[in-house]
């Protein structure tokens, strides 16, 4: 899943530095966070391990904890690969969740609630793509905005109100709390493999990296540059629902502040993970190892008796590393 720009570093290269150069970035960080989990492994093996008085283990609730971050990557992938940006999700989260609830407490059966959470998430992404894509707005800025607006209304909807007395099917679909926590792994796992089989075979796919290397060759290839962008903030907006509903049902009721600060841990994920800031390169392979990496960050610390606030300062590193990162391979190529 590379861009057209990065196909062919050095055509007479060997291929596997051709490889190493490709992925340098993927490669980096999957050797980082294998790095962690060796030493965690090492030193505290507990982390792998359920406690007497627990029914999983810590990694294992982080992943459980981080499907819904790496649904929501997945589609942030494809928007900065096009050059573009979407701030408003942490707003859109809160939305979808507070639906969910609300529709789960009326009585309706979950797979219309699922439907409905998601299709509203679709919406409020189409709203995002019709400004940028039909009237050539900054994303940033549309987001910005859009991310009050979505925020705000909800709040003056909800008065700060939490959806409580959930129906006993809303909470992990009715399922016990294993199979729950195993069927939010699965929807993360179908979410991913279904994106990288999109961006990878299908025509469809590949035009978002042709509109993120390039607009205006992209444009006299045949392809249509503002559909392109419209869609995949609508997909981004879908997956966006998917998660609300996946992260809802991990709780007894729903908070209508949720969702504040994800944007940017997903936009950090993606760009630790090797998707270029500046669009046109990113795999989804390179995002999953960076929401893998950011997640098991902040558990790691604690549970190794590191005080809390060194958590953000370590994250911050490590975008502030990657960006650089990417500034440095920019100028070397």
């Amino acid at each position: 899943m590379t861009t057209l720009a990065h196909a062919a570093p050095n055509a007479e290269a060997p291929a596997s530095h051709r490889f190493l150069s490709r992925y340098v970035r993927e490669i980096s960080v999957a050797a980082a966070y294998f790095v962690l989990l060796v030493l965690l492994a090492v030193t505290h093996p507990g982390f792998f391990k359920a406690a007497k008085n627990a029914s999983q283990s810590e990694f294992f609730t982080i992943l459980v904890s981080n499907a819904p971050i790496l649904i929501m990557a997945i589609g942030m992938t494809m928007v900065i690969v096009a050059r573009h940006i979407d701030i408003s999700i942490g707003s859109q989260v809160a939305v979808c969740s507070v639906l969910a609830g609300l529709l789960a407490k009326a009585g309706v059966p979950m797979p219309v609630v699922g439907i409905a959470t998601v299709l509203v998430g679709a919406t409020m992404g189409s709203i995002n793509g019709l400004l940028v894509a039909e009237l050539g707005l900054p994303s940033i800025v549309v987001t910005l905005a859009t991310m009050v607006i979505f925020r705000e209304s909800l709040r003056w909807i909800r008065q700060g109100q939490f959806v409580n007395d959930l129906p006993d099917n809303f909470q992990w679909f009715g399922l016990s709390q294993r199979m729950g926590q195993w069927t939010l792994l699965l929807a993360g796992g179908v979410a991913f493999v279904s994106a990288a089989f999109m961006l990878r075979w299908i025509a469809g796919g590949r035009t978002v990296y042709a509109v993120g290397s390039d607009l205006e060759a992209a444009r006299l290839a045949g392809i249509r540059p503002r559909r392109v962008v419209f869609w995949i903030f609508v997909i981004l907006g879908g997956l966006v629902g998917l998660a609300a509903l996946l992260n809802g049902v991990r709780s007894p009721d729903v908070d209508p502040n949720i969702g504040i600060g994800w944007e940017l841990t997903v936009i950090a994920a993606v760009v630790v993970g090797g998707t270029a800031i500046s669009g046109g390169r990113g795999t989804l392979v390179g995002t999953l190892i960076g929401v893998a990496l950011l997640g098991t960050i902040g558990p790691a610390l604690g549970f190794i008796g590191v005080q809390p606030q060194w958590e953000k300062a370590v994250r911050g590193l490590i975008i502030l590393i990657a960006v650089a990162f990417d500034g440095i391979n920019r100028r070397a190529n």
